[in-house]
């Protein structure tokens, strides 16, 4: 186990690196601290060899209950830092660095508007039982800024994020499964070793093919229907056309059916 500034815990094992946010008292709210460590401790990770997958969760009791909001009333430039002052660079978005790395977002508590953000911000989501999801920056008085109101209605439809932002109320762990929010729900002591496995199973397949995957899938949310269309074909065009070797292509293809029996 190793630490940034003891605020954002990392540990790798077997390709799959966990990483924890960890205030607990103050519910792994959004500090200036670590603010700064999150994307330093993320994009170390994604520039190691050894790292196939990242799992992102919060020390219980919570994921993170956003901006320090006693950080905020206090002054200082805590929103400039998020973007929600509205002059932070265009190519930058959302909370992390850019990266590669797929982040498994294990949401063991309340995820509050910027923590929410964090959890929108991860490639796909694991909930506790225990898990929370809400969006109060109107009820706080701010906007977000960290891409909330783009991946939110992505995920949950445009009239089910508008509910959430416009009354602040709180999304349950079971709603947020049926209104595909999140991928899995499970009980809160599975939770980690769920998550892990899932990021175990990305660490099976070649690299180099899962971060190419996932570009697509993120440029392509960036174009139209026919832009995205046109994107993934561009892709596979370069992408088979460098050739393929017949003898790994077979090698894969009995591994996937070996795999696959074992799920059936």
């Amino acid at each position: 186990m190793t630490d940034a500034d003891d605020l954002v815990l990392i540990e790798v094992a077997d390709s799959v690196a966990t990483v924890t946010l960890n205030r607990p008292e103050a519910r792994n709210a959004l500090n200036r601290a670590v603010r700064k460590a999150l994307p330093r401790a993320l994009q170390e990770l994604d520039e190691r060899d050894d790292v196939a997958a990242i799992v992102l969760t919060g020390a219980d009791p919570a994921f993170c209950a956003g901006l320090d909001l006693k950080e905020l009333a206090a002054g200082g430039d805590a929103l400039r830092e998020t973007g929600a002052t509205g002059d932070r660079e265009r190519h930058q978005r959302g909370p992390f660095p850019e990266m590669a790395t797929p982040v498994i977002g294990a949401v063991n508590g309340v995820a509050i508007t910027g923590g929410f953000e964090l959890a929108l911000a991860c490639d796909y989501l694991v909930a506790s039982e225990r898990a929370r999801f809400a969006d109060t920056h109107a009820r706080v008085g701010i906007m977000p800024g960290w891409g909330l109101t783009v991946l939110l209605p992505e995920a949950i439809g445009i009239r089910r994020a508008k509910e959430m932002s416009t009354t602040g109320n709180f999304l349950d762990a079971a709603t947020a499964l049926t209104w595909g929010l999140v991928n899995h729900v499970v009980p809160h002591e599975e939770l980690l070793p769920f998550a892990r496995q899932l990021a175990a199973d990305v660490a099976t397949i070649d690299p180099v093919a899962v971060r190419r995957m996932l570009q697509t899938y993120d440029d392509g949310a960036l174009r139209d229907g026919a832009g995205a269309w046109e994107l993934e074909a561009e892709v596979a065009g370069a992408w088979q056309g460098k050739g393929l070797d017949p003898a790994a292509i077979e090698k894969s293809r009995q591994a996937v059916v070996a795999r696959g029996r074992t799920q059936l």
